[in-house]
């Protein structure tokens, strides 16, 4: 089976985080505004998942036998250029064409634009319906492959999210593995009063769903939540609920009241990227 390549002196899951951070913040600069805050809080998810997690071919991005990873909340589509540009699908010398014409990295997720981008994000809430269509395929097609998807918790207040719910686990597709990514903050202020949500752990439960809830800044606990969510026997999905903390890595960032999608000042970026290295692992 193909994996993320391990060799001596590989960066450690922290340097990976640590980079996603600053390859995000990068992006940011080159237009100045954007969903930063939640590239950021996310970073150390994604480290673990390309890291860690899954298995996949940098050179070949469209390997068959690939793990799928589903960009549901495409806003955040700067967090997983991010991640991409790290593993090595997209060439870091991109990064400077973020949200540019003609650039391989528009500002919401496009599949047809992206290598490693494999849906096309804008409208919310369809990530896990299209995540439950392709590891139904998958199974029939008995492959190994699994599907990872990433979601908002602002996408809870979205039907078609648990209709998905609902149907994943009626499927028994224990080659599904969602993230969602609870932040407490969409276009509209918390999510929390925007759509009161919990108890949410109880709720996926009662849903069928192999459920864990971790600090989704913790390494160590990321980790292990995605390693118990593969291992898991029973025949259900699985899914990491995931407490962030929006900004995550530079405390100025960190402390605004609002930042579900900041603008920074030109001489802001360069005390961010300052901040991000002063706070490194």
């Amino acid at each position: 089976m193909e994996t993320t390549p391990t060799i001596a002196n590989a960066p450690t899951l922290a340097q990976r985080a640590y980079n996603i951070r600053r390859n995000a913040l990068r992006m940011g600069e080159v237009q100045g505004q954007g969903y930063i805050a939640q590239a950021l809080d996310i970073a150390d998810v994604l480290a673990v998942a390309y890291f860690h997690a899954m298995h996949y071919r940098p050179e070949q991005p469209s390997w068959e036998g690939r793990d799928r990873f589903l960009l549901s909340n495409g806003h955040y589509a700067i967090a997983l250029y991010a991640a991409l540009i790290e593993a090595g699908i997209i060439p870091e010398a991109e990064l400077e064409t973020y949200g540019s014409d003609e650039s391989r990295l528009p500002m919401s997720g496009m599949a047809s634009y992206t290598p490693g981008m494999e849906m096309s994000g804008g409208s919310l809430g369809l990530g896990l319906s299209i995540a439950v269509g392709i590891a139904l395929g998958l199974k029939r097609k008995n492959s190994s492959a699994r599907v990872f998807t990433l979601f908002s918790d602002g996408e809870l207040d979205e039907g078609s999210v648990w209709e998905a719910i609902m149907s994943a686990a009626h499927h028994k597709l224990d080659n599904l593995v969602a993230i969602v990514d609870v932040n407490n903050q969409q276009a509209d202020g918390p999510s929390t009063e925007m759509m009161a949500f919990e108890p949410l752990v109880d709720k996926l439960r009662g849903f069928g769903w192999f459920v864990q809830r971790v600090d989704g800044n913790d390494l160590d606990a990321v980790v292990a939540a995605f390693d118990t969510a593969k291992s898991c026997p029973e025949p259900r999905p699985r899914i990491i609920v995931a407490d962030t903390l929006m900004g995550k890595g530079v405390p100025f960032l960190e402390q605004r009241e609002k930042n579900h999608f900041i603008r920074v000042e030109p001489h802001e970026w360069q005390l961010a990227l300052g901040a991000l290295e002063a706070g490194r692992q």
